[in-house]
């Protein structure tokens, strides 16, 4: 092997994604950062009322059907009187959020430190950058009573199988979930209903998701349950991590 190859090789070893256990001291900061991120989430999330997630695809442009229909989706999650909770990036994330925004709904980003395509929209009142996709989820599920599954790629069905997940294993509420886009999912409700055929899922389990391309379908069905489960109650604020200053500022 020549010198020029060797140091190839060397270079490629030294792009190391799953490196094991590190020294505990790192271990540690790790473990402050993390924990840190998940605070700062709290204190900016905590009264922005009850949201809605829209999930879906950063890389659909503004003359695209699906961003009309998030839009769309903001819109009337907005006429709900809930906030619009997204990734806080572009395409259907900014769609969502900008249809809240136009009609004068709360409207909230979490965005996630990417070196491409992800970056703030200007469509949200209050904005939080998270450094890990673990800690961005908890909190897009955490605040939300609904979930909307746009069209999109593998994170979007990251964020759709893991929500979906704590649904049916009942370590969540039984929130709705709506998957909006018949055409485009239909290869992947085939095969989820080849999971029901093969026993790995419960046939039941297909009924934790609304598959639809009607957005009044899919806003009865969250109204619906909304309404059967909740009460709207004046919660009286208490500031316990000076959320109240940093609202203020």
């Amino acid at each position: 092997m020549t010198p020029e190859k060797e140091k190839k090789v060397v270079k490629a070893k030294k792009q190391i994604y799953l490196e094991g256990p590190r020294s505990r001291g790192y271990e540690f900061r790790f473990a402050l950062r993390v924990f840190w991120q998940f605070i700062k989430g709290f204190r900016t999330l905590h009264f922005v009322g009850p949201c809605i997630t829209v999930f879906g695809s950063a890389r659909f442009k503004e003359d695209h059907p699906y961003y009309e229909a998030a839009r769309t989706f903001g819109k009337r999650i907005a006429d709900m009187s809930f906030t619009t909770l997204t990734g806080g990036g572009p395409g259907i994330m900014e769609a969502a959020n900008r249809g809240a925004f136009e009609n004068n709904g709360y409207s909230i980003g979490c965005n996630i430190q990417l070196p491409f395509e992800q970056k703030p929209n200007p469509y949200v009142q209050k904005s939080i950058t998270f450094e890990h996709f673990f800690v961005r989820k908890v909190l897009l599920v955490k605040y939300s009573y609904a979930f909307i599954i746009m069209p999109g790629g593998f994170g979007t069905m990251d964020e759709f199988f893991e929500t979906l997940t704590l649904v049916q294993t009942k370590t969540i509420i039984n929130f709705p979930i709506v998957l909006f886009g018949k055409e485009y999912h239909k290869t992947l409700f085939d095969y989820m209903n080849k999971m029901a055929e093969e026993k790995t899922i419960s046939p039941e389990d297909l009924n934790l998701v609304l598959l639809t391309d009607s957005i009044d379908e899919a806003i009865a069905h969250i109204e619906k349950y909304i309404k059967t489960n909740y009460t709207i109650k004046i919660r009286k604020r208490k500031w316990w991590l000076f959320e109240g200053k940093q609202q203020a500022a």
